[in-house]
């Protein structure tokens, strides 16, 4: 992976949202590692670049709000000759309980605009580490939904998942996916 992606809103108003679970990740990641977020504005967002055993890769958190998560992509893709396929986007998922993180490559949006909009900009064929909120029942409350604080009890299993999926951070960077699959999505099962 070339470039990691971590999905969410700019300012303090949706910092605790849960479509603002791709920038947890970051934050997260940035804790263990020890990084520092700059802010870049020819990436329209905050910018950090890790090494892990020999591997380097850029950390962005767009600071665009979620709908044109893709422009900041575009950018760093453009700028540094990413090709879609070495970028993992990190993103809450409505399908998904809290608790539950999944690895996959390419596929749809699912509805899911940070993802639509990236697609449009740098096609879909990239890789998704989708982190479970649940779902409100009803596709009509959605928005609201996402743009609101999960419940303690959920923050917990969320955060439980950002751990697990921390955890082969190195079987990521290293392009190591299936060992990633194997390990994240047995978790899943114990969880």
């Amino acid at each position: 992976m070339k470039l990691l992606v971590g999905l969410g809103n700019p300012g303090g108003k949706y910092e605790a949202t849960r479509h603002n679970v791709g920038f947890w990740w970051c934050n997260e990641l940035a804790s263990e590692l020890a990084i520092v977020f700059e802010r870049q504005s020819k990436f329209f967002g905050d910018v950090s670049r890790i090494n892990m055993d020999g591997d380097d890769a850029w950390v962005l958190k767009p600071q665009t709000f979620m709908n044109e998560s893709g422009r900041a992509v575009q950018s760093m893709c453009s700028f540094y000759e990413i090709e879609a396929s070495d970028i993992l986007v990190i993103h809450d998922d409505l399908d998904l309980e809290p608790g539950v993180v999944k690895l996959k490559q390419s596929g749809g949006h699912g509805g899911h605009n940070g993802i639509r909009d990236i697609g449009r900009h740098v096609g879909l064929d990239f890789w998704r580490l989708r982190i479970g909120v649940g779902h409100p029942g009803d596709k009509r409350l959605v928005s609201d939904y996402v743009l609101h604080a999960p419940q303690q009890s959920e923050v917990v299993l969320i955060d439980e998942a950002i751990q697990r999926s921390l955890k082969v951070k190195q079987d990521i960077m290293a392009s190591s996916m299936s060992q990633a699959m194997l390990v994240l999505h047995s978790s899943n099962a114990k969880s």
